[in-house]
């Protein structure tokens, strides 16, 4: 199904009709909040899929919330609303709530607050800044629509017929915000406050009706803290002991044939997975993609057989995988 939307850089439109705020331009808090959503280029993943998405800034040091997808499958290049260029690191990742934090080489950006309470209800006029459709390059500003929140609701509640991890509180958007390129960027209140954050393309695979949603700030705030203040992270930690080969796991004991390790960051994409071994007793697939081994953040695959000597042979080794769209946990039982 095709879907079409009608774009533009920066959005007219009446603020007596639309309820929101009236005593500064709108184009001055639009404005404000572009300068605070990022574009983001990466990988395309195996089927070779749109390679960019959108984030925004959390922090003047410049950390910058978005969302977990196949483009954060290499370290991605990030350009703010200026046009600087930074390559930047992923210092943290959660799958639950399919957010990721990444981190530039970059002081005194503007950034959006994370408030400890939910910041709309339904019928609250909203705006999504992103780069959907990948319109905006350079320093040009990121698209902007507006609509309402239509309602507020638990995604749990649609009984899976939505492939996500998440399990919690979204905003339904009444805007066809949710395209290729939105997922990661922000939506703000009339207030120009951050009000969530785009989530990822999603249909229900029994209707086949597309959801317009954004997970709220105040679900995303506790964990990107966290991340930031370095209490929660997925970077592998240097100091853990390597264990001799005959003691450790590595992939083939494992069932797992990578595909060709061509690259010093080939992602760790499953192959074939051979019969009668753990990582087929977990059901894991070909082209499933490991993202963690123990909590810790699998850039590569040198990363994985790196993390891999470290556990123990006679241990379980707890993977989280993408699969899709999906991000899924797997015990592999030696």
């Amino acid at each position: 199904m095709i879907r079409f939307a009608a774009i533009t850089v920066t959005v007219l439109f009446a603020a007596s009709s639309s309820g929101l705020r009236a005593e500064a331009p709108l184009g001055t808090w639009v404005r404000d909040a572009q300068k605070r959503v990022v574009k983001i280029y990466g990988a395309g993943g195996l089927k070779g899929l749109e390679a960019y998405q959108s984030g925004f800034l959390v922090s003047p040091d410049g950390h910058i919330a978005t969302a977990w997808s196949y483009v954060l499958d290499v370290e991605p290049v990030v350009l703010l609303d200026d046009g600087r260029r930074f390559e930047s690191k992923i210092v943290g990742f959660e799958p639950s709530l399919e957010l990721a934090v990444l981190k530039i080489e970059a002081t005194d950006t503007p950034f959006f607050e994370l408030s400890e309470e939910p910041t709309v209800d339904w019928g609250d006029p909203v705006i999504a800044v992103s780069n959907l459709f990948n319109i905006a390059t350079g320093n040009e500003p990121a698209s902007v629509m507006q609509g309402t929140v239509a309602s507020v609701t638990e995604l749990n509640a649609r009984r899976g017929t939505f492939k996500t991890p998440y399990r919690g509180e979204v905003l339904i958007l009444d805007l066809i915000a949710n395209n290729p390129g939105a997922a990661g960027g922000a939506v703000i209140d009339s207030d120009g406050k951050l009000a969530g954050m785009l989530g990822k393309e999603l249909r229900d695979s029994t209707t086949g009706v597309w959801l317009n949603y954004a997970v709220p700030g105040n679900a995303l705030r506790p964990t990107i803290g966290d991340i930031i203040a370095g209490r929660k992270t997925t970077v592998a930690d240097s100091a853990t002991a390597t264990l001799p080969r005959k003691d450790s796991h590595n992939p083939n004991a494992l069932g797992l044939v990578m595909v060709p390790d061509v690259l010093e960051t080939t992602p760790a994409y499953i192959d074939t997975v051979a019969t009668d071994s753990p990582a087929a007793n977990a059901s894991l697939r070909p082209d499933d993609l490991i993202l963690l081994v123990n909590g810790q953040r699998v850039d590569s695959q040198r990363t994985l057989r790196s993390l891999l000597r470290t556990i123990d042979r006679r241990d379980d080794v707890e993977l989280t995988v993408q699969r899709d769209t999906q991000i899924l946990p797997v015990t592999l039982q030696p």
